[in-house]
């Protein structure tokens, strides 16, 4: 179980609280509205070790526990959730080789992923398969000592500024049950993998969302995760439960925010002279949203406890995705109601979190299948 010192955990979120404040919040604006890739804040959260954030130190990086860096997630979210996406999707990239790899693997690319040196992310998802990820059509088929992989990715997130991808693929599109045809490769840019399209979005602006495609794309069997065929669903399932508990604390972290600017504007702004928030209607806004942030921050942690005792906590990361990405779903609406007309206006922050919460309720698994794990794994604990 990983553990990090009380006093160093607070000297880490200051350093947090400092960066955000000072170097996030003032250009969000700027680089959001211009759906541009922040490229000197992403040279700063190299700097700050976030790309290595829950690698191990044997490997160079933090070696946070999953606590620790759920609270550095909702902090950051608060202000600008797109950016947590830059960091999180490439360390699910690392997470898949440190979990699953071989050594040789991990000495080879951890410390690259660790340092930012490499970064990229998880390539899943394609066309006709989303939640769905047996159907993938991907094949890589094995010529002596490489593989030859050919197929289509869709939004696949640092897909554009990434350079290297946790690729799932079908290497025995025969095989049944169909995941035990899958495989996970770590696929580092080259000839015949190309970018397609980039994905214009409604929210998470300037964290790049595009189509990867692959022709012929040639890549040595050393780059196979574990180096063994048809276990690459269950190395994606393995890092799935973190990656629910990410989005999570990006929902947090927006409910949070969403909850500050409501209260913040609602003690300035006056009607019938008296403050907005002393208007029963008002106050009853505050106090649900309040309520919704704290549940789901402590679900969210609840999640994130058992993950670090190594206990299976797929209904647990389940309860936190779902509670928490409705929280910011239904906390940046009614923050944008008691704003008013300024909520509707892009001068006010309200509108980018109204924008970037729908997101939570779809990434790692919308919040219908979230509830389907949920009742599964419910009814399997009771009848133990």
């Amino acid at each position: 179980m990983r553990r990090i010192d009380a006093a160093d955990e607070a000297q880490l979120f200051a350093t947090i609280d400092r960066w955000v404040e000072r170097e996030v919040a003032p250009r969000v604006k700027e680089f959001d509205h211009a759906d541009k890739w922040p490229a000197e804040i992403v040279e700063q959260m190299k700097e700050l070790g976030l790309f290595g954030a829950t690698v191990s130190q044997d490997y160079g990086g933090l070696g946070l526990p999953a606590t620790t860096y759920a609270q550095i997630v909702m902090k950051i979210s608060s202000v600008w959730m797109a950016i947590t996406g830059i960091f999180n999707s490439h360390l699910m990239l690392a997470l898949a080789v440190e979990k699953f790899g071989t050594e040789p693997q991990r000495r080879h690319w951890l410390p690259k992923f660790a340092s930012g040196e490499v970064r990229g992310g998880l390539a899943l998802t394609e066309p006709n398969a989303g939640t769905d990820l047996q159907a993938i059509r991907m094949t890589a088929r094995r010529d002596r000592g490489d593989y030859v992989i050919n197929g289509t990715k869709t939004w696949i997130s640092n897909g554009i500024e990434g350079s290297c991808f946790a690729l799932l693929v079908k290497t025995n599109s025969e095989a049944s049950p169909r995941y035990s045809g899958m495989s996970l490769f770590i696929a580092p840019k080259g000839p015949g993998f190309t970018v397609g399209r980039k994905l214009e979005k409604l929210g998470y602006k300037s964290i790049d969302s595009g189509e990867l495609v692959f022709q012929d794309y040639r890549i040595p069997a050393d780059h196979l995760i574990g180096e063994v065929e048809g276990r690459g669903f269950t190395q994606v399932a393995g890092g799935l439960e973190l990656g629910r508990i990410n989005v999570a604390a990006r929902g947090v972290g927006i409910a949070e925010g969403a909850l500050k600017l409501a209260t913040d504007y609602a003690q300035l702004r006056q009607t019938f002279g008296k403050p907005i928030i002393e208007h029963q209607a008002i106050a009853l806004k505050i106090g649900e949203m309040a309520t919704r942030a704290r549940a789901a921050r402590l679900l969210t942690l609840d999640a994130a406890q058992a993950f670090d005792r190594g206990d299976r906590c797929d209904m647990e990361a389940g309860m936190a995705k779902y509670f928490a990405s409705e929280a910011a779903l239904e906390n940046s609406t009614e923050s944008m109601r008691i704003h008013g007309a300024y909520g509707y206006s892009k001068e006010y922050d309200i509108e980018r979190l109204y924008r970037d919460a729908p997101l939570t309720c779809i990434g790692e698994g919308t919040n219908e299948m979230q509830r389907l794990i949920i009742a599964r794994q419910w009814a399997r604990r009771s009848a133990a």
